[in-house]
């Protein structure tokens, strides 16, 4: 059995997903599982040990898809501009900055099978996304965009995050967030800018429509 030392992540993502559109974003064509119980034991299977979480890489999460809905619809947000896509996942934010005319787009992962599933999804629709597996929390290089989708799910992490992403508004940057609501997401500090009606699957969600929300974070 292969393990994560030998194992080939982009030929495992291209193996486990099909290229196809996320439902609020037709655009943007990305590799997704079609199922995810099956993905989640390949994966286990594939790195050889139990209790790994679900393949978050393979997802068009809620979050991602409104923002990436909003930048494609308000391209001025992005435009000629530094653009960072944290934590990207599947990388459909970055994506849709890409196709709205950002100069540069960066997308972050520290997962080797999110990096890989960005680096097809970019192949996919000639994004030309630079990923890096950095962990970029608390460092600056000078983006003029930072977008979040998806980030509020463990309390510690969020609060992490959203520190970072407030003392990059206080410099300057503009900071979106993209949420359907999650527990941890802040009360304060942030604006609504919209919000979609998302569909879902009840494999991930609660619910078959999330509404989604594009929330602008303020300086602290």
């Amino acid at each position: 059995m292969e393990t994560a030392s030998t194992l080939d992540p982009e030929g495992f993502v291209a193996a486990n997903t099909v290229v196809q559109e996320a439902p609020l974003v037709p655009e943007v064509r990305l590799h997704l599982a079609s199922e995810v119980v099956p993905l989640w034991q390949a994966t286990e299977e594939a790195l050889a040990q139990l209790g790994l979480p679900p393949p978050f890489w393979a997802f068009a999460w809620a979050g991602g898809q409104a923002l990436a809905r909003y930048i494609l619809d308000h391209p001025q947000e992005v435009e000629g501009k530094r653009v960072l896509d944290f934590a990207s996942g599947c990388g459909i934010s970055a994506i849709a900055a890409a196709k709205a005319g950002a100069m540069r787009v960066e997308a972050s992962e520290i997962d080797a099978f999110a990096l890989a599933a960005l680096r097809l999804n970019s192949d996919a629709n000639a994004a030309g996304i630079a990923a890096t597996g950095e962990d970029l929390i608390g460092k600056d290089e000078d983006w003029e965009v930072v977008l979040a989708g998806d980030i509020c799910y463990e309390r510690d992490l969020a609060e992490r995050v959203f520190a970072w992403l407030q003392a990059l508004a206080a410099r300057g940057a503009s900071v979106l967030i993209g949420d359907p609501g999650r527990n941890y997401l802040p009360k304060a500090g942030l604006e609504r800018v919209i919000t979609y009606a998302v569909k879902t699957t009840r494999e991930l969600e609660d619910s078959d429509v999330r509404n989604a929300g594009v929330w602008r974070v303020l300086p602290d």
